[in-house]
């Protein structure tokens, strides 16, 4: 009886990256050491073993050395960061917004480290390039914010003002500060918790800007048409409302008639 030994496993088809694709791949094996220890922490030679290439060969794609590859890394984690921002005009605003944080607490959670050394600014490597990266991020951040309130990028486009402007700005830079004091706390409260809280935030911000502010006051009264009983709107007015009508006895009508 011949026996006959199992034949080898064809060989692995090699197949060459494009110099597109080899730079992706680099980038992705920096943002993955970016995302959890300090930009000035990590070396080329660790970028290298964990893209599973030489170290001439990150050189041949970033000759500025680390401080190239971590600009063009952090372009990258910039771009997939403010497509968390991005969400169909579909739904109660309040819930496109709560979307648009689950997606970005997602980005937080997963770059933890990296997130707070960027945003912080305490990296050696932060240049003016960097900030203006980081800046870019914000600033399309309260655009799409504008446009889910309904004044950017929608039918009949609409001048936004310097108030409502501004308090959607001072509401990232809160989102942000909360971010941080978030992973400083050990991810606590859930992330869940964490995005209603920020989103109430965003409500309470209209509320008390629209008071003063008659644009403001008109995005409130559009949105609110768009609102449910059982969205975030809904749910903030069911528990504020009784909290507000302890403050009754400070309404001029309330003082004149004692």
């Amino acid at each position: 009886m011949t026996s006959t030994a199992a034949a080898p496993p064809p060989p692995r088809a090699y197949r060459r990256l494009s110099v597109e694709e080899r730079r992706a791949q680099l980038l992705v094996a920096a943002l993955g050491l970016f995302a959890h220890r300090a930009p000035d922490e990590v070396s080329l030679d660790e970028v290298a073993v964990a893209a599973g290439v030489s170290r001439p060969l990150v050189y041949r794609y970033f000759p500025g050395g680390r401080q190239q590859l971590y600009e063009a890394a952090l372009g990258s984690a910039a771009d997939e960061l403010k497509l968390c921002f991005t969400e169909p005009p579909v739904g109660p605003p309040t819930e496109r917004v709560a979307r648009v944080l689950d997606r970005y607490l997602r980005f937080v959670d997963e770059h933890d480290t990296g997130f707070s050394a960027l945003l912080r600014g305490g990296s050696v490597v932060e240049t003016s390039r960097t900030t203006t990266i980081v800046d870019g991020v914000r600033r399309a951040a309260a655009e799409e914010i504008l446009s889910h309130l309904g004044r950017i990028g929608s039918p009949g486009e609409r001048s936004t003002g310097p108030r409502l402007r501004m308090m959607v700005r001072s509401w990232i830079a809160a989102v942000e500060a909360a971010s941080l004091i978030w992973l400083d706390e050990g991810k606590r409260p859930p992330a869940a918790e964490l995005r209603g809280w920020l989103v109430d935030h965003l409500i309470a911000l209209l509320a008390a800007t629209a008071a003063t502010d008659e644009e403001t006051a008109a995005v409130v009264r559009d949105l609110l048409t768009l609102e449910t009983s059982d969205g975030p709107a809904g749910r903030l007015a069911e528990l504020v409302i009784p909290v507000v009508a302890e403050a009754a006895h400070l309404l001029p009508h309330a003082a004149a008639a004692d």
